[in-house]
């Protein structure tokens, strides 16, 4: 009896899906460090981008003296940071819009699948987010009385067909939907799109009427411009104004305007089209940025006008970036009632004059710059920019005594599923995550570490792991679906029989180096100059940018 006691003791303390063999990995902590030795703004400016890493598809909305901001992360789970600021300039993340299990199902995705550009909005007390989950549901509307959450379970909207959807309320109060979607009859080329408006009722949250096309395939249709998405409709001095992205995602992106005196058009395009772009510019001048568009435009209390977009910073001419697509932000200039953000041949800026708005509290944790970040893990939550890949599928992981403790999973990248991997955002082209970790391996197969992660075929895995029954410090490599799915061992080398183990990744943008420390002091580089474009949006595919996290399997 006592012998079934005992082992009944033990199951229960065991978690689920981790072998009894197996305790978990112990993280101490994680400090990440970035800097891209770029000027400082000086006193009365901001620095580009405002939003560093992995932040693309802005879209901002003003609530009296507040500005929140929303952003795309596909099939990263929680999803669509929510951030406040009172300036502009400084942000603060205060959730996720995306943070429960029964909102949106992302299993198996690849991670150019999930969310795509949320919309938020506000109006008669009540923030808006419309989103398009490709490959769960299509478009949805979630709704919160406060920004920071919760946020309403997904309201599906199977009559809107396309993608980036967004709100717009007419002084009247009705509501309209206006979205990305394939043209009227058969598409001419590849990359004909259009943008379609819908009306939508706020009370019965559905659409009314059959929807129609402002506009068809671009500024230019005789010149068969290509992916004419992203848009957004706002009014200003009699005039209905529609947004809108033109020319896909890479160099040849850019922001274009369309204005009409009715909300139903015909909207005329501005002669003096795009609005925003980098693509006239030299492709060897010294450090760019490339691919600006997707905007959002914001006024403020003051009557200023401001737009969020997003852009790319590359390293190299091949336009390699690690960084992934970043949140900038610009004066809007008004000619001849037009709006305006960069002129033809004008670069971008990396430090402007700050909006005209009191300064307001700096965020614990920058959102650029130069700036260093440290999680003790000595409260019982992550901070809301740790992100896991899709849906948790069990209790893998728990904060306790100052640890953060990770129970390894059969789970690996390749399975498209829930591994045992928490991760943050790679925010500068030269930077650094370094951990703390004890973890002993019950079998040969058993790892934990530390990762450099683009997608679930593209990787490094500095790994504390066990050959012969002797522990081990390897790097992994993974670039591409032809390798391993666990990766291929670059470097290996023996450790100390015990004790904890330091470990860090430098990423000096495509190069990266891996080094070990079995008391912080002494570094042992493992590999030197690996190669880090393939955790590129170049090379890796897909719409997202590289992540350091921590990670261990069985």
């Amino acid at each position: 009896m006592l012998k079934w006691i005992a082992a009944i003791a033990l199951l229960v303390a065991i978690p689920m899906g981790v072998s009894a063999k197996q305790g978990p990995a112990r993280f101490d902590w994680f400090e990440y460090r970035g800097d891209d030795r770029q000027l400082k703004p000086g006193p009365g400016e901001y620095g580009n981008p405002i939003l560093q890493g992995f932040y693309p598809d802005p879209s901002i909305v003003r609530v009296g003296d507040d500005y929140y901001l929303v952003n795309s992360t596909f099939a990263w789970f929680p999803g669509i940071p929510v951030f406040h600021s009172r300036d502009l300039v400084n942000w603060t993340q205060i959730g996720n819009a995306i943070d429960r299990l029964g909102q949106l199902n992302f299993d198996k995705m690849t991670m150019w699948q999930g969310v795509y550009a949320p919309d938020i909005s506000f109006h008669d007390g009540t923030f808006y987010i419309l989103n398009t989950c490709t490959g769960c549901g299509g478009n949805f509307l979630i709704t919160a009385r406060n920004p920071a959450g919760p946020w309403s379970d997904p309201v599906w909207l199977p009559d809107v067909n396309g993608i980036d959807t967004s709100f717009f309320v007419d002084d009247d109060g009705t509501a309209w939907i206006v979205h990305n979607g394939p043209p009227e009859g058969e598409p001419r080329y590849e990359g004909h799109t259009a943008i379609w408006l819908h009306q939508f009722d706020l009370k019965s949250m559905k659409t009314v009427g059959k929807p129609r096309v402002l506009v068809d395939s671009g500024v230019h249709p005789e010149k068969n411009p290509i992916w004419i998405e992203g848009p957004h409709i706002f009014k200003k001095d009699g005039f209905y104004y529609l947004i809108a992205a033109e020319g896909g995602t890479e160099e040849g992106h850019s922001e274009v305007v369309f204005r009409s005196d009715k909300l139903s058009g015909p909207y005329v395009a501005a002669e003096a089209n795009p609005i925003l772009t980098q693509r006239d510019l030299p492709k060897d001048r010294p450090n760019p940025i490339t691919s600006t568009g997707h905007a959002s435009f914001v006024k403020t209390q003051r009557g200023d006008w401001w737009a969020v977009f997003l852009g790319v910073r590359p390293y190299d001419r091949a336009n390699n970036f690690n960084t992934g697509r970043e949140t900038f932000m610009m004066p809007v200039q008004w000619h001849n009632a037009w709006p305006r953000l960069t002129r033809p041949g004008e670069t971008m800026p990396w430090i402007a004059a700050r909006p005209n708005l009191a300064a307001g509290p700096k965020a614990r944790v920058p959102t650029n710059g130069s700036f260093a970040s440290r999680d003790e893990f000595t409260n019982s939550r992550l901070a809301p920019y740790w992100m896991m890949l899709r849906n948790p599928k069990g209790d893998w992981w728990r904060i306790s005594a100052g640890e953060l403790q990770i129970d390894p999973k059969v789970n690996a990248f390749a399975d498209h599923g829930n591994p045992s991997l928490l991760a943050r955002r790679q925010q500068h082209l030269n930077a650094t995550a370094t951990t703390k970790v004890r973890f002993e391996p019950g079998s040969d197969a058993a790892e934990a570490g530390i990762v450099a992660f683009q997608n679930d075929e593209y990787w490094y895995f500095l790994a504390l792991g066990r050959e012969n029954g002797k522990r081990v410090i390897r790097v992994r490599r993974r670039s591409g679906g032809a390798d391993p799915a666990d990766g291929v061992v670059v470097a290996a080398a023996p450790l100390p029989a015990s004790g904890t183990t330091e470990l860090r990744i430098d990423a000096h943008g495509g190069s990266y180096d891996f080094s070990w420390s079995a008391d912080g002091r002494r570094w042992h580089k493992l590999v030197s100059g690996a190669d880090g474009t393939i955790l590129s949006t170049k090379k890796a595919g897909g719409f997202v940018g590289a992540v350091f996290g921590l990670y261990a399997h069985r």
